[in-house]
């Protein structure tokens, strides 16, 4: 294990996750940022795989992501904004979240070139 990239890591573990979820499946999964050690054509796949195992079982994935691939293929996405030290959760449009990450990852290439 200690030779596995961070994304390869990740793999294994989501296979592991998923294995026990055809098993004994649970009424929901909860993961944070599972695809941010991954490549896009990774994050495309896991993100697939997410959404056939939530219509085959019945079951919830609740993610959290910085990524498109996993909003692409999402349900229903929730924005969290913080001002003035309080927390607001809204229901945004799949093009919002898009242009949000699109933002957020161009402010981080800006940032990175400083």
């Amino acid at each position: 294990m200690k030779q596995l990239s961070g994304g390869q890591k990740t793999v294994v573990a989501l296979t592991l996750i998923f294995a026990i979820q055809r098993c004994d499946p649970a009424p929901f999964y909860l993961f944070d940022e599972i695809d941010a050690a991954l490549d896009p054509q990774y994050r495309t796949a896991v993100g697939n795989m997410i959404r056939r195992l939530a219509d085959m079982a019945n079951t919830q994935f609740i993610t959290t992501t910085f990524r498109p691939e996993l909003v692409k293929v999402a349900d229903k996405l929730y924005g969290v904004t913080h001002k003035n030290s309080v927390s607001r959760v809204n229901v945004v449009s799949k093009e919002d979240a898009l242009d949000f990450i699109e933002h957020d990852q161009s402010h981080n290439v800006e940032r990175a070139k400083l």
